[in-house]
């Protein structure tokens, strides 16, 4: 096991990201953040708390996005459904997807097919913890990254969250 991030490299990474995310998002009119269900809500909603400290938490409109049903795997192997949350319509809207790992692109292709439910966003970019540059089975790339790391695919990227592992830290096993 290796520490990819620690926590204080980790708290450091996600102020990062909101800045970046800010900088070319300013006063973030006209632009919602949507947090992919399961694991990218808990980088999203520590990028949702670094902006309130920046900018007025009313220009800030926060979504949760359920990828489930449009996932190509669904037959593989059993998925628990999540929530969805968003209670604003994405038609014309620039739109800011949060995940942890960006690995083979396929949780992404599932996301923006399911974002078409909520209408069809002006434009669409990505924000992600980890980049496993070298396993991208499709042509997806992130706009905005924390870290980028080669792997070979016998290797996992885990991403620890105080609020449910109860630590901060992203490890390579």
């Amino acid at each position: 096991m290796k520490t990819i991030l620690s926590e204080q490299q980790l708290a450091l990474t996600v102020k990062r990201l909101a800045h970046q995310i800010l900088e070319n998002n300013l006063s973030l009119e006209n632009t919602v953040l949507i947090g992919l269900q399961p694991r990218g809500i808990w980088l999203s909603d520590r990028i949702v708390q670094e902006l309130q400290k920046i900018v007025d938490p009313a220009h800030i409109q926060y979504g949760k996005l359920d990828i489930t049903f449009y996932r190509d795997d669904i037959r593989k192997s059993l998925h628990i459904a999540n929530a969805t949350d968003i209670p604003f319509n994405l038609e014309n809207r620039k739109v800011v997807l949060i995940d942890d790992v960006l690995y083979t692109g396929r949780t992404i292709r599932a996301a923006l097919d399911a974002l078409l439910a909520f209408g069809r966003p002006s434009k669409v970019t990505l924000c992600v913890l980890v980049d496993r540059r070298f396993n991208r089975e499709l042509p997806i790339q992130p706009d905005y990254t924390g870290k980028t790391i080669d792997t070979i695919i016998s290797q996992k990227v885990i991403v620890n969250w105080k609020e449910t592992n109860g630590v901060d830290e992203v490890v390579l096993m």
